[in-house]
């Protein structure tokens, strides 16, 4: 059976309603397996979203297939998830891929690429566009199996020590952020820094950063990020909509019984939609939370906007050039979210504006 027909007719559903377990566990072998994942366990979204799907891949397999989750740091560091895969140092990993851009940036599109594709989007274009296709080509040329794995739908523009009011105020900005987007605010005059998560506060709070971007207001807040930074800006145009994912390595992936492979696919599709569902229903009590103890929310001023989006559309041209594996997927992806702009300008933008404008009003009275 294809991946897309098996999660779309059952999934891990389907496995557990027709009894399968007890045939696993009869009939397969016992295997253990090691996850780095690239997140601190304080973030019970990010960080848990690995444990959701190890979780279910233990209850369908009677206990048989044991994925044991480690936090960044415990086997490697946060941003080494992807050679621990690839050296097999690891079986197993949970990481944003747009953390190894310095290899290739076509890493980025398994997870966002600046003014992309929203959660839903990133999501249709991976299950039902080309997106898996392509990407399970291009990281088969690094070792590894890469599965969807949860996604923080879209993200805030980050903590900052001082407002930014024009594009002039980016210059020298010494700024943790990760992936495709610090070359494109470099090009306005930030300096980017690529720091785990775990790491960003002491270097916030010691001024070693000027500012800093992570997830959204439920992260943000564990984290702290409002004690050492006024200023909350949204939104974070450089993850639309952010997807984690799964990486397996290939000689791992490929031993696997094959009901193993359909059981550790579908738990991840249940872990990627339970991640969103969690930070949907967490970020507005939390976002209230900041507000109410002094946090500035601001939106970035329009030609901030304009000239990051210029910046970026410029960097994907030159990077298509040069790089025929980016060429190959930006060429598909694009087209892609450019069909997905025109259906959501129908329906779904129009239904969230006309749902916002009633609060709006009520405010202003």
């Amino acid at each position: 059976m294809q991946r897309r027909d098996f999660i779309r007719h059952g999934g891990l559903a389907g496995i557990l309603a027709a009894g399968a377990a007890p045939a696993f566990a009869q009939s397969q072998p016992a295997i253990n397996w090691r996850l780095a994942s690239s997140f601190p366990k304080s973030l019970d979204t990010i960080f848990g979203a690995a444990e959701v799907m190890a979780r279910y891949v233990a209850a369908v397999t009677e206990n048989k297939f044991q994925i044991r989750v480690f936090a960044a740091g415990e086997i490697v560091p946060g941003l080494q998830v992807a050679d621990a895969v690839q050296n097999g140092t690891v079986e197993m990993g949970h990481t944003a891929s747009y953390y190894y851009v310095g290899k290739d940036p076509t890493f980025a599109f398994d997870t966002a690429i600046p003014f992309g594709l929203n959660y839903r989007q990133q999501t249709a274009w991976m299950f039902e566009g080309n997106g898996m296709k392509l990407m399970r080509e291009f990281f088969a040329k690094y070792g590894i199996v890469n599965i969807p794995c949860g996604n923080t739908g879209a993200q805030m523009g980050g903590w900052y020590r001082k407002e930014i009011k024009s594009v002039a105020d980016l210059k020298g900005l010494k700024m943790r952020i990760g992936g495709f987007a610090g070359q494109v605010l470099s090009r306005l005059g930030v300096v980017p820094q690529q720091i785990a998560g775990g790491e960003i506060y002491p270097a916030l709070e010691k001024g070693t950063i000027d500012a800093a971007e992570w997830v959204g207001p439920y992260d943000d807040e564990k984290l702290g990020f409002n004690k050492v930074a006024p200023f909350y800006y949204y939104p974070g145009w450089w993850e639309g909509g952010p997807q984690l994912s799964a990486y397996i390595g290939q000689k791992h992936w490929d031993a696997l019984p094959k009901h193993y492979q359909a059981v550790l696919e579908a738990a991840c599709a249940y872990a990627h939609i339970e991640m969103m569902a969690r930070y949907d229903a967490k970020n507005p009590g939390a976002l209230k939370k900041l507000v109410a103890a002094g946090t500035k929310l601001r939106p970035f001023p329009r030609p901030v906007m304009d000239a990051c989006s210029a910046a970026a559309a410029d960097l994907y041209k030159e990077t298509a050039a040069k790089n025929e594996n980016f060429r190959k997927v930006f060429d598909d992806w694009s087209k892609f979210r450019d069909d997905q702009i025109l259906w959501f300008r129908v329906t779904e933008q129009s239904f969230d504006n006309y749902m916002a404008m009633p609060k709006a009003a009520a405010a202003k009275k």
